[in-house]
């Protein structure tokens, strides 16, 4: 029996077994939780489906996170197959390259409001679709990045997204909290993943973080998804709005 027997939850953001979703929903699947994934296309479904079955998942849907339409056609399937769930994990981000690339001043209208809309907006949207199915004393965990409250070279408007997600977090954890509803965030260290390959000089920011952290190492997938798995389960009920670290040390001592 392990500690989210019993427990049943969605992971948005799985894209391929590099993901960090993929090692969060290891982690959750060994400690017993029934899991649904959702897919944003065709061509990422080719990918998430098998992975997604090789963890007994028999819930897999399609979902463009700004499209509210089909997010309540996500919930509303997992509302007919399971009633109630118990947390979902939000690791969803986007931005467009050539913003990514080009000095911050220069970032387009368009590209500011795709980055906050898929990154931060997204969580807000997606708890108001779970909340009527949600069990009382559930969790919500999303994934950030310390460019929220640090200046990252090539990091832009994406630091500036999960800023916004990180508040995000703590209103929607003092909203919840009399549910008993915990929200909180991940900050992971670099990891190489397909989203942070959008990232320039990336490699250059693996090797700096692994020199400057205290372990004097990069942080796995299977790190994170351990800490997500604390968040999730029972064994962090009195954590909410928080923003947990997952870095080898490597926040305290990035200059």
């Amino acid at each position: 029996m392990g500690i989210m027997t019993g427990k049943r939850g969605i992971i948005f953001g799985l894209a391929n077994d590099k993901s960090i979703a993929w090692g969060i929903a290891q982690q959750l699947k060994e400690a017993g939780a029934e899991l649904a994934f959702t897919y944003m296309n065709e061509a990422l479904e080719k990918r998430v489906r098998p992975l997604a079955e090789s963890l007994g998942s028999e819930i897999i849907l399609p979902c463009d996170v700004m499209n509210e339409t089909e997010l309540a056609a996500v919930f509303s399937a997992l509302e007919e197959r399971w009633g109630k769930i118990d947390f979902f994990v939000h690791a969803v981000a986007f931005a467009n390259r050539e913003d990514l690339k080009k000095p911050f001043s220069e970032t387009s209208r368009e590209g500011f409001q795709l980055a906050l809309d898929v990154s931060a907006y997204s969580l807000v949207s997606m708890t108001r679709h779970a909340l009527p199915i949600m069990n009382d004393g559930g969790s919500i965990v999303t994934m950030t990045y310390l460019g929220s409250v640090r200046s990252v070279p090539q990091y832009n408007v994406m630091g500036v997204a999960k800023a916004a997600l990180e508040s995000s977090v703590r209103y929607l954890a003092a909203e919840l909290g009399e549910r008993g509803i915990r929200v909180n965030a991940v900050s992971a260290g670099p990891i190489k993943t397909l989203a942070a390959s959008g990232i320039s000089n990336f490699k250059e920011k693996l090797s700096i973080a692994e020199q400057r952290s205290p372990l004097k190492r990069l942080v796995t997938q299977d790190e994170v998804g351990k800490s997500t798995l604390y968040l999730l389960s029972d064994l962090s009920t009195a954590v909410t709005g928080e923003v947990h670290y997952v870095d080898a040390g490597f926040s305290n001592n990035a200059g």
